[in-house]
């Protein structure tokens, strides 16, 4: 097991690095957050044409047979960019799901030409799969329900809905879009009224989430890395009595200081996709969602006036890293496991 990046991953992130910063610089984001905020166009190139969609599918149906490691760097970089594009939500969450019934509808998927969403509130996590669920099914294969805080929603072709081990594909259901922080990745309140479903085949809803939540550290330290680098590259050139603010001793330190837990949340996300047991993911979260928020702190702060204006993009990162902290399991969901997973007494 390497925690260093294949060449082929390298090739991957200089792809799909260059066509964000083409299309998607952040303040074409902030642009679009109040009216349209997925870019479905940006998401229909990333398909097609760097074939993001299909990487967890395997060749024989559609897809690109990569791993999870190819997947975490498209996440780090769309964390960079806080892209307003559903790969977390269609090509993650909902493939992963699928994944084990080997439905044709992986070969869409694989393509860019429908996207999924899986109908599990983002709150939900490993070891609370059915959070923000409360969703039956009758003998016709109907389903009743609602799901709170569902990502991905919107912008889906078909939802895959979880419900007592298996896996339906619904595609008539009420979508209604919810008022979230993350103003990159709405939210919304799903709503089933006898909707006909169609069983797709089993589901290990706690697998598809850890799943999930070890990629999402992936995210997570993309936001951090934008954040640390941006601040970095801001101190070098304010200046404040007649000299680089980054020169002063405090703000070396503070920098430092955040440099290491970068690259701490590195090493964590790395190991998250390398090995993906329950300890892996839960240090990882554990770790990388209070890294993400830190960092985005941290540039707001050091950006000064300008980083507390609507106008600055900083604030998109710190409202994606305060919503993934609590998305796939908070941090203390995840210590908590771990803990549990580790042996470590509890308070008696």
């Amino acid at each position: 097991m390497t925690l260093l990046y294949s060449e082929v991953e390298e090739e991957l992130r200089s792809s799909v690095r260059g066509l964000l910063a083409d299309r998607c610089p952040p303040a074409a984001v902030l642009k679009r957050v109040e009216s349209e905020p997925y870019d479905l166009d940006l998401w229909k190139t990333l398909a097609g044409e760097i074939g993001v969609a299909g990487l967890l599918i395997p060749e024989e149906l559609g897809g690109a047979g990569a791993s999870a490691s190819e997947a975490a760097v498209v996440l780090e970089e769309l964390g960079r960019a806080v892209a307003p594009v559903p790969f977390l939500t269609s090509s993650v969450l909902a493939t992963r799901a699928l994944l084990p019934t080997r439905d044709a509808l992986l070969g869409e998927l694989a393509e860019g030409r429908r996207t999924a969403a899986l109908a599990v509130s983002f709150a939900a996590s490993p070891y609370a799969p059915g959070r923000g669920s409360s969703v039956s099914v009758d003998g016709d294969g109907r389903l009743s329900g609602t799901v709170t805080g569902v990502a991905g929603a919107e912008v889906a072709d078909v939802l895959l809905v979880p419900v007592d081990g298996d896996l339906y594909a619904v595609e008539g259901a009420s979508v209604e879009v919810v008022p979230s922080l993350d103003l990159t990745r709405p939210v919304a309140t799903v709503t089933f009224a006898k909707a006909q479903g169609r069983r797709v085949g089993a589901c290990d809803l706690a697998a598809v989430l850890r799943f999930g939540a070890g990629l999402l550290a992936s995210e997570q330290l993309g936001v951090a890395e934008w954040c640390l680098e941006t601040t970095l590259a801001y101190v070098k050139e304010r200046h404040q009595f007649a000299r680089p603010i980054g020169s002063f001793q405090s703000i070396k330190h503070r920098l430092a200081d955040l440099w290491l837990d970068v690259v701490r949340a590195r090493a964590a996300a790395r190991n998250a996709v390398a090995d993906a047991s329950s300890i892996s993911v839960a240090v990882a979260q554990a770790w990388n969602a209070g890294v993400a928020v830190h960092a985005a702190e941290e540039a707001l702060q050091l950006h000064g006036g300008i980083g507390m204006t609507w106008e600055h993009p900083v604030h998109l990162y710190l409202k994606r890293a305060k919503a993934t902290e609590i998305a796939l399991g908070s941090p203390g969901d995840h210590r908590a496991a771990l803990a549990s997973l580790v042996d470590v007494p509890g308070p008696s």
